[in-house]
């Protein structure tokens, strides 16, 4: 049986600051892209896991909840995966950036570590 949401907390490239409330036994880490003014991206990790591994298997349903209070930003993302079968969920969330205009801020959750399962 999957454990109750812990709570963590993280920062973006700009400094922003996220609190994180997840489920240990599915996410691994959280990435925050955003878009620089050049036109690259620059993609963070904003929280990792502290847990090594899983304590236990994850329940049937995922749900992360992200807020930054700076930036008006609250979400929560909740699914049914009986299979356990989602290794990856992206959300683009829309915000006013520092000069007024909407910005795009892309959260990646991902349930492992894809770079060290390559």
């Amino acid at each position: 049986m999957a454990r109750h949401n812990r709570d963590g907390v993280g920062a973006d490239q700009q400094g922003h600051e996220y609190a994180v409330s997840y489920q240990p036994d599915w996410l691994k880490l959280v990435k925050v892209t955003r878009q620089l003014e050049s036109g690259r991206q620059s993609t963070k990790t904003l929280f990792r896991n502290p847990a090594a591994e899983p304590k236990a298997e994850p329940g049937d349903r995922i749900r992360t909840r992200i807020t930054s209070a700076d930036q008006s930003l609250d979400f929560e993302v909740a699914l049914i995966d009986p299979r356990a079968a989602v290794k990856r969920v992206r959300i683009a969330y829309e915000i006013l950036g520092e000069n007024g205009r909407p910005e795009e801020v892309e959260f990646t959750l991902e349930s492992e570590d894809l770079l060290e399962a390559e």
